[in-house]
């Protein structure tokens, strides 16, 4: 090959990348299709016709979901292994803010019985989605994680207003007050100040809570919430006021509880 053909092809691969990238970043900004909203033409009772990816939004096991006489069993604990870590972009994404979070075989684990799923992202919602005996509370942290299998598992934890939170400052210190994403400048952010003392939990099969949808996600609902300060409440809500996907009917699904 001569040198001017050589040139000519690593400009081509050159350019062929940066267009990769672009696209990349643009599907991370904002991975929907086909966009959508809570309300409205595009909100959650028309998800399923927006688009033929969002058809799983009328199935028979989604979530949230409102936990009434759940069935106490001896289930196993939950051991999160959360260490923290620098953080890559804290997300307005448009509908939450969400942190993605770890390179896939490293960073912070959530272990249930023999079962290990890696935190992938975690966002937040306003109110919360879940209920408990019809009651809702200010906010809630959705913890995303997957195992190797493929298998979803998302955690759940209340918040109530009470004492402020720092690691939740940090990140607010850096959330963008408008959809696109912001560098988070090395934060190094442990996700275990999002969990409360005690690890009691509900436990069903549901979905996604917002499009796609996507069914086979075991939920973990911790039932002790924990404290952000009316301060931190408020600074979300003047963002995202009503980020919530109504609470979807059981269908004959069973609600455990741990003991």
């Amino acid at each position: 090959m001569r040198l001017g053909e050589a040139s000519m092809l690593t400009l081509l691969l050159v350019a062929a990348a940066a267009r990769a990238q672009d696209a990349a970043q643009a599907a991370y900004v904002s991975p929907w299709r086909t966009p959508w909203t809570y309300r409205g033409a595009r909100g959650s009772d028309h998800w399923s016709e927006l688009d033929s990816q969002y058809a799983p939004c009328r199935g028979k096991a989604q979530s949230p979901i409102d936990i009434r006489n759940p069935v106490k069993q001896d289930l196993p604990a939950l051991r999160f292994e959360y260490h923290g870590a620098p953080i890559g972009q804290v997300v307005n994404n448009g509908h939450t803010i969400r942190v993605n979070y770890g390179a896939p075989g490293s960073g912070d684990f959530l272990e249930v019985g023999a079962t290990r799923y890696q935190l992938t992202q975690f966002h937040f919602h306003h109110p919360s989605e879940e209920r408990v005996g019809g009651k809702s509370f200010p906010m809630v942290v959705h913890l995303m994680h997957v195992a190797r299998t493929g298998e979803a598992a998302g955690v759940a934890i209340f918040v109530k207003p009470g004492r402020s939170n720092a690691a939740v400052q940090a990140l607010w210190n850096r959330m963008p007050p408008s959809e696109g994403q912001r560098a988070a400048d090395g934060l190094a952010l442990d996700p275990a100040a999002f969990l409360p003392r005690h690890r009691g939990y509900y436990a069903y099969s549901g979905s996604q809570t917002a499009p796609p949808c996507t069914e086979g996600v075991q939920w973990f609902v911790l039932k002790e919430p924990i404290e952000l300060s009316a301060e931190q409440i408020e600074a979300f809500a003047r963002l995202y006021p009503d980020d919530v996907r109504p609470v979807q009917p059981l269908n004959g699904r069973v609600v455990s509880e741990s003991r």
